[in-house]
């Protein structure tokens, strides 16, 4: 599933949500089906700055794509955070790079954090394309 498909995918299963209580009760689900957390990566480097939760992203590379990881210790942001990870993780740099992120305002999410937590959304965001763009320069010489 390439980025826009999995965007579309997300967007289609927030419509089916009415409720807005519903749709937080979905992202907590999300948030508890990510992956273990490396203990290894849970360090300051890879803490994600103007969060106001705690949370690491760690990203590596499998066969030329990026690979992400991550942890927070707020069950919203870390469904939050699985939702960029369901669409980002697995993609190339330069895929990652390209892809809006215009699927947030589609779902409504934007419309429906505090000032601080739509700050950390999209503080996760750059930290993700700025990996992209990291790995971009290693692998697309």
């Amino acid at each position: 599933m390439n980025i826009i498909e999995a965007q579309e995918k997300i967007v289609n299963e927030f419509e089916d949500i009415q409720d807005w209580e519903e749709k937080y009760a979905y992202i907590i689900k999300l948030g508890k089906s990510l992956s273990e957390y490396p203990e290894e990566f849970r360090e300051e480097k890879f803490k994600v700055s103007g969060c106001q939760s705690q949370v690491w992203i760690h990203a590596g590379v499998k066969d030329g794509k990026v690979v992400f990881d991550a942890d927070s210790d707020a069950m919203i942001v870390k469904g939050l955070i699985a939702i960029l990870l369901r669409v980002y993780s697995g993609h190339k740099p330069s895929e990652i790079i390209s892809a809006s992120p215009d699927f947030l305002k589609k779902i409504g999410i934007d419309n429906h954090l505090s000032p601080t937590r739509k700050n950390g959304l999209s503080s996760m965001l750059k930290q993700i394309q700025m990996y992209a763009l990291a790995y971009k320069t290693i692998l697309e010489k």
